[in-house]
């Protein structure tokens, strides 16, 4: 199949060629022939899959076989971060840009004027975040009562963030008979049970198994301790092979922290997250995508909110403590088919985090033990160190117990932190081994 049998207009068609884009991806392949005809939509796809494309195009399409001189907001997009909101905006201005049907996107952080602006010329397609969109509706400057069609991207995302509240103040003021469009990631329980209550009799679109990861997207894990991740991630990223690369910590402070030690040793970085500006942030983006900044380091908050073409390198420098983010994070890469890369350190504190991803995704990340860094000393399992503790009464296995494990269920090393890892020699070589180097 390819767009040509989708029957799409031509100005849309026009476009669509424009971009380069031929033949539709899975979730674009079912939805959009639904959409066309105005059914509602549950998409369950993951990151990466071209599912902005699949709810845009029809949208288009649908107002631009409807054109009517009545003004109004027709179609509301609604998503959780500022990046995502501007990208979807991109992808408006893309596929309808001989359609002459108008958009903007609206998000805080930044002043209203030129948002306030664009929203009294009037606008056919309205691509928000719940507060600022919320904001703009106390003030009076955005009604939705003409609203033809909703979407709600990301909602599970939505819903980690604290939205909820938001999204059913927004959807309280849109027109009971409107087409709705649901997309998630994932569908935990919760978002079951959401999108029960706003679409009617919807077609269900799942691309892939719910919180799976790409399978073009080539995994590895590095253990190493916490005072050498900053050595490990500079190591790897002597390899000149990686133009790019997308790191993510799990707090502001910590992405702050990565950019420093990156830029001390010559490597260009710069972070983004909820303490910048919007400004900033854009500015990030914007040197990330052009390659002037050779590292993008984020937080979670921006997890599904950067589409970067053809980024091959993810960096889980610090393991999230949700496993269902793994998921968003690496599918930074390995977008809509493409092959990527996403590397993991993971520290002893780390551990459980690293078995609930594996649980999670269902497979065993493959582990990478051949680095300067290698973190070689086993963590024990809880039933590990219950049978290994004495039982009650019984003093014959204290000593052994003690010896092997101190309280905390850590290793005994006797007070030498310095045993935790294998020492370098200085005279090792620090070129990385063959097998190190396709990283």
């Amino acid at each position: 199949m390819t767009f040509e049998n989708l029957g799409l207009v031509e100005p849309i068609q026009k476009a669509l060629k424009a971009e380069g884009y031929v033949t539709p991806t899975p979730i674009q392949a079912q939805a959009i022939p639904h959409l066309l005809e105005g059914r509602d939509l549950l998409g369950c796809a993951q990151t990466g899959t071209g599912k902005t494309a699949a709810f845009a195009i029809p949208i288009l399409q649908n107002i631009y076989t409807a054109r009517t001189e009545q003004r109004g907001i027709k179609a509301l997009i609604l998503t959780p971060t500022r990046e995502l909101a501007i990208q979807i905006d991109e992808s408006f201005a893309a596929y309808g840009k001989y359609t002459r049907i108008s958009h903007t996107v609206i998000f805080g952080g930044v002043s209203q004027n030129a948002q306030t602006n664009a929203l009294r010329r009037g606008v056919d397609v309205l691509i928000a975040t719940p507060g600022r969109l919320l904001d703009l509706m106390n003030q009076g400057f955005v009604r939705l009562d003409s609203i033809q069609f909703f979407v709600l991207d990301e909602a599970d995302r939505m819903l980690d963030m604290g939205f909820v509240h938001d999204v059913k103040k927004v959807i309280a003021k849109i027109p009971a008979k409107r087409q709705t469009l649901f997309f998630s990631a994932t569908m935990p329980p919760e978002i079951v049970k959401l999108s029960d209550s706003l679409l009617t009799n919807p077609v269900k679109v799942e691309v892939t198994p719910v919180s799976s990861t790409a399978e073009k997207i080539e995994q590895s894990l590095f253990y190493v301790e916490k005072r050498d991740k900053k050595h490990l991630l500079n190591h790897i990223l002597e390899n000149k092979s990686i133009e790019t690369a997308l790191v993510f910590t799990r707090t502001k402070h910590g992405a702050d922290r990565v950019v420093k030690d990156l830029n001390k040793e010559g490597i260009t970085a710069e972070a983004i997250h909820g303490n910048k500006s919007q400004n900033a942030r854009q500015r990030a983006l914007t040197n990330f995508k052009t390659r002037k900044t050779r590292v993008l380091v984020a937080t979670d908050i921006a997890a599904r909110g950067i589409d970067i073409d053809e980024l091959t390198h993810v960096f889980n420098y610090e393991l999230p403590n949700i496993p269902e983010t793994y998921v968003h994070r690496i599918g930074r890469t390995g977008r809509a088919g493409a092959d990527g890369k996403a590397i993991s350190f993971c520290e002893r504190e780390e551990r459980p985090y690293l078995k609930d991803i594996q649980k999670l995704i269902g497979k065993t990340i493959p582990v990478i033990d051949e680095h300067p860094f290698v973190n070689a000393t086993p963590v024990p399992t809880s039933s590990e160190v219950y049978s290994s503790r004495p039982k009650s009464g019984s003093s014959g296995n204290s000593a052994s117990f003690k010896k092997k494990w101190n309280n905390n269920g850590r290793p005994n090393n006797n007070g030498n932190r310095s045993s935790d890892r294998p020492q370098r020699d200085s005279s090792q070589s620090t070129a990385m081994p063959s097998r190190f180097s396709r990283y």
